[in-house]
C-alpha cells in the first residue's frame, strides 16, 4: 500500500464511518501495519496539537491550560491507556492486535477531534455535541475491538475497562503533576 497521507486519511475517514455503522468491511479501509501506524500517529498528533493551540488562536488562552500542558496531559493519558490496553491484549494472547487497534483508534480520534472542533466553532451547544461524540466513540471503540482486533464481547469489555483504568491512573498522575489552580 503506497498511499500518500491524504489518500490514507480519506480511506481512514471511510473506515471510521464504516466502524461507526458496524460494517464488516471496515478493516479494509485502514493500513493496519507499521506504515499505517505512523500515518495514524501523525494524524493523532496533529489533532492533539490543534486542540491544544485552538484556545490561544481564538484569543481565549487564559480560559484553559497552556498548550504545552494540554499536550502533556494528552501524551500521559495516551501512553497509560495504551499501556493498560496492551496488558489486557497480552492477557488474551492477542498482542498482535495492538497495532491494528492503534491505527483505527488514532484515525477515529483524529476525525472525532476535527468534528468536535468544527461543531464548536459553529457555535453548537457543546454539551449535546460532547454527548453525541461520546456515544459515537464508544460505538467505534467496540467495533474496533469486534471487527479489527476480532475480540470476543467479554474481551472487548475487559479491554475497554483496562483502558478506562489506564485513563484514571493517567488523570491522577496529571492531577499530581499539574494541580488545578483554585482561585482564592
Amino acid at each position: 500500500m503506497n498511499k500518500t497521507l491524504i489518500e490514507e486519511m480519506l480511506a481512514a475517514a471511510r473506515g471510521s464511518v464504516a466502524l461507526l455503522l458496524g460494517k464488516r468491511n471496515a478493516p479494509d479501509y485502514f493500513d493496519l501495519g507499521t506504515r499505517g501506524l505512523v500515518g495514524s500517529l501523525i494524524a493523532f498528533v496533529f489533532a492533539s496539537g490543534l486542540n491544544a493551540l485552538l484556545p490561544a488562536l481564538m484569543g481565549h488562552a487564559s480560559e484553559g491550560p497552556p498548550a504545552w500542558q494540554a499536550l502533556m496531559v494528552v501524551a500521559v493519558l495516551y501512553v497509560l491507556q495504551i499501556s493498560f490496553g496492551a496488558i489486557a491484549l497480552r492477557q488474551f494472547g492477542r498482542l498482535d492486535g495492538l497495532v491494528p487497534y492503534l491505527v483505527a483508534s488514532n484515525w477515529a480520534t483524529f476525525f472525532a477531534t476535527i468534528l468536535s472542533l468544527v461543531l464548536g466553532l459553529m457555535g453548537l451547544d457543546l454539551s449535546l455535541v460532547l454527548l453525541v461524540l461520546v456515544v459515537g466513540v464508544l460505538v467505534i471503540e467496540i467495533n474496533i475491538g469486534r471487527l479489527i482486533v476480532t475480540l470476543t464481547i467479554p474481551q472487548i469489555a475487559m479491554f475497554l475497562i483496562a483502558k478506562l483504568v489506564g485513563g484514571m491512573v493517567g488523570l491522577m498522575l496529571v492531577g499530581t503533576l499539574f494541580p488545578p489552580a483554585i482561585p482564592v
